[in-house]
């Protein structure tokens, strides 16, 4: 089976829109980051929004091109890794993002802001390199 293009292209913009979003907060000091539950909830939010698209396009690789599901989210990226379409060590970083996605949906009262900071400051260009792998896979 083939990879849906549109599906695809339309998580990838998700993504790209996500990302926008995020890198606003790049700039801000991150004790201003920590002060303002506004921004935390908008990076949390599309922080989630990003990670879900990145999944949603990572079950659906995984499902038509190596005929395989993921026992849990973060195994879907490292199969990616396996099979080559992904870099190991990003798709380690990814399945890393994945767990943390767990922990913003299912323990939202108690996110560690300062980790969202830390990953819109260093790993939001891991998000782009999926991003970009999973364009060259239409």
């Amino acid at each position: 089976m083939t990879i849906d293009p549109e599906r695809t292209r339309s998580k990838l913009d998700d993504i790209s829109r996500s990302i926008g979003r995020l890198r606003r907060f790049q700039t801000m000091e991150r004790t201003a980051f920590l002060a303002d539950e506004d921004s935390q909830d908008i990076a949390r939010s599309r922080l989630l929004t990003a990670i879900e698209a990145a999944l949603n396009i990572c079950y659906h690789v995984t499902a038509r091109k190596l005929r395989r599901v993921p026992e849990e989210y973060a195994q879907c990226f490292v199969l990616l890794g396996e099979s080559g379409l992904l870099p190991a060590d990003l798709a380690e970083r990814l399945a890393a993002m994945a767990r943390f996605r767990n922990r913003l949906v299912h323990l939202y009262w108690d996110v560690d802001f300062g980790q969202v900071y830390d990953i819109i400051a260093r790993d939001l260009g891991d998000l782009q390199a999926f991003s970009q792998a999973a364009a060259s896979w239409l």
